[in-house]
């Protein structure tokens, strides 16, 4: 980048000077346009001598128009509050005990939000400032996950609202008026509290592990699964419950790698898998569990699972939002949770998990997960 400095007051060099680089950047051999975030820096008479790529995407102010001016003509910050942010702050004029200005959402002209932070640069403790460096940051990531947020908060109040009025409703109902009440209609009301109570731990549940996937925290306990045998149970509680037994075809194929894994996490995903496949699927519930390569590197052998069904599928346009929080596709019902939480187990495992289209035209997920088995059987 070429040099541009003022020769005179007022006057700029519209070509782009090189940014003072710190000494890690410099040891590094980083450019100020590697960085992904906005660097602005200002000389000690307060022009701005550094104006890098991502500052001008942010700002959309281009570089030849910044570098030379004083700062806040080149980044005319204001506060929430409308207030001139360099005139407020003062960083040449400040107290000299300031080495830094925490990060804060400002806004540029036009009302475009930024989150910006400022260290001073000092020759000496208490010395007359050297530099000031800004960074910007492009507030949209952060918006995202506040939006993420609300919508699980409110999700979350809408789904407990519902079963929690049923169960409230009930028992005070049942212990204002007991005698009133035959035995069956006793039983009743209180079959709707437990199903209501289940309905609330499930939630509960789901937020637990959707917390320990975002944080990275969830615990994969292995040991070893029968994969076969744990399809087959889920099968077998649908036709308990009074699905006809010829909806499911089970299909295997031998010999199966051992799979390590966590029996409980695996049911979880079989479940959600299945109960989306007879919910909102149609026609035969096919589940195919085949020997295959392992997703993980170093590893020859994984185990995977496809589960498809004859229904109408899910829209092509759909398709890489499926497992996002709070997709419930065209079918209302449901918090929108579980197929999220299925992504975040399976990665967990060190797996992988897809959806596409079945041969029979419906809805096919396939996940995949490495044998994992133990060092100490390796």
């Amino acid at each position: 980048m070429s040099v541009g400095t003022s020769s005179a007051p007022g006057a700029r060099d519209v070509r782009r000077p090189p940014a003072p680089r710190s000494g890690e950047l410099a040891e590094l051999g980083l450019d100020p346009d590697d960085l992904p975030d906005g660097l602005v820096v200002a000389d000690e008479q307060g022009r701005v001598v550094c104006f890098n790529a991502a500052a001008e995407r942010i700002t959309a102010v281009s570089a030849a128009e910044a570098l030379g001016q004083r700062l806040e003509e080149a980044l005319p910050l204001e506060d929430l509050e409308g207030r001139r942010w360099w005139q407020l702050t003062d960083p040449y004029g400040g107290l000299a005990i300031r080495v830094r200005q925490p990060e804060r959402n400002l806004l540029l002209p036009g009302g475009r939000e930024v989150l910006v932070s400022v260290r001073y640069v000092r020759a000496e403790p208490t010395g007359p400032v050297r530099r000031v460096v800004v960074s910007l940051r492009d507030t949209e990531a952060r918006r995202r996950t506040e939006r993420s947020h609300a919508e699980l908060i409110a999700t979350v109040a809408h789904e407990l609202r519902s079963p929690l009025t049923s169960v409230k409703g009930f028992t005070a109902t049942l212990l204002a008026k007991w005698e009133r009440f035959t035995d069956d209609q006793k039983r009743l009301m209180l079959e709707t509290v437990d199903a209501d109570a289940d309905r609330v731990t499930r939630l509960i549940a789901e937020l637990l592990d959707i917390s320990r996937i975002d944080s990275g925290r969830l615990e994969v306990r292995r040991q070893p699964v029968d994969i076969g045998a744990a399809v087959g149970r889920h099968i077998q509680a649908y036709v308990a419950a009074g699905q006809p037994a010829d909806r499911f075809l089970l299909r295997l194929e031998q010999p199966l790698p051992d799979l390590w894994a966590d029996p409980d996490k695996v049911d979880q995903v079989l479940s959600n898998l299945l109960e989306n496949a007879v919910r909102h699927g149609e026609g035969t519930v096919t589940i195919d569990v085949t020997p295959t390569a392992s997703p993980r590197e170093g590893e020859d052998t994984g185990t995977s699972v496809t589960v498809s069904d004859e229904g109408s599928g899910i829209p092509e346009e759909s398709m890489n939002r499926v497992f996002t929080r709070f997709w419930r596709g065209s079918k209302r019902g449901g918090t929108g949770l579980g197929l999220y939480i299925v992504k975040g187990i399976v990665e967990a495992h060190g797996g992988t998990i897809t959806v596409g289209r079945a041969v029979s035209g419906g809805a096919e997920f396939r996940f995949t997960l490495p044998v994992a088995a133990p060092a100490y059987l390796a």
